[in-house]
Order: C-alpha cells, then structure tokens, then sequence
C-alpha cells in the first residue's frame, strides 16, 4: 500500500496522547491507594493533560488533509455500525473531550471528594472522569487498529497483532513522554514513569518482532491465476494494457526499492526500542530531563519510520495484476 503521511502522523500523534493520559490516570491510582505520592494537580495533571491535547488536536488536524471533502467530514461517523473507522470518528472527539475535562477539573481545582471506602481511600470527580476516559482510551485503540486489521484481504493487516501493536507503541511513547514530563516539573513519578516506558517498550519489541516473523511467513491466497481468473501452470505478464500512471499503481504500492524498504524496517525497529531504552535508563540514572526529551524524540521519529513501514508492508492482490509497465 502507498502511505499517507496524514494518517501516519494522525495514529502516531493520538497513540502519543492517549498514552500520556493513561499515564498521568496510572500515576493518579497509584497515588490514591498511597503507593506513590500524591502531585500538584495544577502544574502536574492540569498540564500534562493539555500536553496530551496538544498531541490529539495535532492528531485531528493531520487527519483533515487525508479527507478529499473535508466539509463532508461528519459524514464520516453516520456507518457506526459497521465500519470501525466511523466508531473511530465518534471516540476520539469523547476521548479529547474528556481529557480536557479532566485537566480542567485538576487545574481549577474543581475535584470534589464523591465518597470514601476503606477508612482511607479517596474517590473524587478527577478519578472517575480519568477511569471513564480509560476506557475511551482503550477503546480508540481498538477502533484504530481494527480498521486494518478487519480488512482479511491484506493479511500483513488482518491479525489480532495489529490491535496488540497499535495498544503497545501508544502507551510506550506516551510513557516516554511522561517520564520527560515528570523530570521537567520536577516530580518524584520520573523513576515510575521511566521503568514502565521501558517495560512497555520491550514488550511492544516482543509484540512487532511477532508481526515481522509472522508477516515475513505468509502464504498469499492470492495469485496471478485467481488476479486474472486463469488456471494455467505459466502465466506471464508482458503489459499491464497503458503506459502512465492511475489511481491503482499510485494508490496500492509504496514505489520504494527492495533495499529501501528493509533498510527502513531495521531504522525503526532501532529508533523505537533500543535507542529509546537506553536514553531513558540513562536520563533515570542521572535525572537529566534533556536525555529523557531525546529519547521521546527518537522513539517518536521512528515510530514514524514504522507506521509507514506498516502501510506499506500490506501487499494488496490488486498489485498482482498490475505489475509490469
């Protein structure tokens, strides 16, 4: 499949916020049942939260120049119940509104206990917005990583390894971002947030390394017999019947050489997991925010290096036919 830089920099950014938010809530939980101490709601959760809007606003306004009629875009949502994309429309704008009621509750101050158990565990409004806004979280992973991977026909695409990689490589640079963010307003959540950035950057090592052997073994059911409905024992194209080019040789493959493309498989799969290990391991070791800041920013670029990887490695049987100039 050709890549579209929007939807790459879209799932990329979204993923970033959805995986701050849901560690700026774990660090909230935590803090609750006084495993870690509690922080500032002002500086802390009121910032981090617009920090992740931040990512999903750029995330949204990414999505805009991959509409063809973006004034239509409303549109997109009306087939909720049978399209995964349109579930996807109708999540993300609940999920951004929710994060910001959620910064907003913590940055006014407007966090009123609702009740109390155990003598000594508090439940307040912030806690039950964030674990409902949890769930959107999830949810909007899902719908992302559904829409490739319900498509059977793409069978780089259709496995549950899609969803498990989209869940993973969100939360792992939105953790990497809070462990940055903790060192930059001088939170004692920096160690926490660092040594889960790390823990969930191997296991979406373990989670993509899983896609790529499983990718790299797959037999097609396709081929040049079922493209063209001929069941000889040797078919050979000579022309694909026109000299320039359409929609389908621009729109179904990446135009990349072989060397480029798996030159770009181990850049990312460098950029996104050891690197960024290393520089947080680092950065937690001296307590250095610059460090920390770097390793984001790697893991981030070579998440992009990735989704495009991942766009591209779906081997559409279209491609079949239209092989030859």
């Amino acid at each position: 499949m050709h890549p579209a830089f929007s939807v790459i920099f879209l799932t990329t950014l979204i993923g970033v916020g959805q995986g701050l938010f849901l560690a700026l809530y774990t660090g909230q939980l935590y803090s609750v049942v006084n495993v870690l101490p509690v922080q500032d709601s002002h500086s802390f959760y009121g910032l981090g939260s617009l920090l992740a809007l931040v990512f999903l606003v750029g995330g949204l306004i990414a999505s805009v120049f991959h509409l063809g009629r973006p004034e239509r875009a409303w549109r997109s949502a009306a087939q909720w119940r049978t399209s995964w994309l349109s579930r996807e429309v109708i999540v993300l704008p609940a999920f951004m509104g929710l994060t910001a009621l959620y910064g907003l509750v913590h940055y006014f101050d407007m966090n009123p206990v609702l009740f109390r158990f155990s003598g000594e565990f508090t439940v307040d409004l912030s806690l039950v917005i964030g674990g409902i806004n949890t769930g959107l979280a999830f949810a909007l992973f899902f719908c992302t990583g559904m829409i490739y991977a319900c498509i059977k026909f793409l069978q780089e695409w259709a496995t549950p390894l899609t969803v498990l990689n989209y869940v993973l490589l969100g939360s792992a640079s939105g953790f990497s971002l809070a462990t940055a963010f903790a060192a930059y307003v001088g939170s004692e959540l920096v160690t926490f947030y660092g040594a889960w950035a790390i823990i969930i950057t191997l296991a979406a090592f373990i989670s993509r390394s899983a896609s790529l052997f499983r990718n790299a073994r797959i037999k097609y059911k396709s081929s040049l017999r079922s493209a063209i409905g001929i069941r000889h024992a040797r078919i050979e194209q000579k022309s694909r019947g026109f000299m320039a080019g359409s929609f389908n040789t621009r729109e179904y493959f990446h135009g990349a050489s072989a060397q480029s493309f798996r030159s770009l498989k181990w850049i990312f799969l460098v950029m996104v997991f050891p690197v960024p290990v290393a520089l947080i391991s680092t950065g937690l070791g001296y307590g250095a925010f610059p460090v920390l800041a770097l390793a984001f920013a790697v893991q981030y670029t070579g998440l992009l290096v990735e989704r495009w990887f991942f766009f591209a490695q779906a081997n559409h049987p279209q491609n079949l036919y239209y092989q030859t100039v």
